[in-house]
């Protein structure tokens, strides 16, 4: 991130807070560059940094455009952790055992046999160095078996997903090829 954008934000310290996360860090940015170009109609970040440092009323200007933008991106992002819990409550309120429980006993699972294996192959390295070509020879020949097994989980997890936001009374996203056919059929 460009060492201006970060000056502009010390100035509202409003919006320090989104930027501690990714999904919101860009927008911040955004609201930062744009409300200070704006203010100051300086063209680059580094000159309305500067022009906002020599001007109180601009400064000014510039921390209240700021905090109303960081208020508008704090209540996106309260209706982003609405949805989110939205749909948590919805799986734990799953009269279906299985449903619940299935993608976390099969996560668990995968992260044990994971752990183990690396446990064992590290023992066998430690214990009989002249054994490790061997077990790494062998560790790259369970990849297929470790792709397997994690495809299944991340499509368990991406459909337990579109579950919880129907149950949530939520539209799924379509994903890539159904919003290309969308784009093709439309008139």
């Amino acid at each position: 991130m460009h060492p201006a954008i970060l000056g502009l934000a010390q100035l509202a310290p409003a919006i320090m807070g989104l930027f501690s996360k990714s999904e919101t860090a860009n927008k911040a940015a955004e609201v930062v560059s744009s409300v200070a170009k704006a203010v100051t109609g300086a063209p680059t970040e580094d000159a309305a940094l500067q022009a906002l440092k020599a001007d109180p009323a601009k400064l000014l200007e510039y921390q209240n455009a700021v905090n109303a933008q960081a208020l508008s991106l704090y209540q996106e992002e309260t209706k982003r952790l609405e949805a989110v819990n939205e749909t948590i409550r919805a799986e734990a309120a799953s009269g279906d055992a299985y449903v619940r429980r299935w993608r976390p006993t099969f996560g668990y699972c995968v992260a044990l046999t994971w752990v183990t294996l690396m446990v064992a192959c590290s023992y066998v390295i430690v214990t009989d160095p002249a054994q490790a070509g061997t077990v790494i020879a062998a560790m790259g020949s369970l990849s297929a078996m470790w792709g397997i097994a994690l495809a299944v989980l991340g499509v368990a997890v991406h459909e337990r997903s579109k579950d919880k936001q129907v149950a949530a009374g939520q539209t799924p996203p379509a994903g890539p090829l159904a919003a290309l056919g969308a784009l093709l059929t439309r008139k």
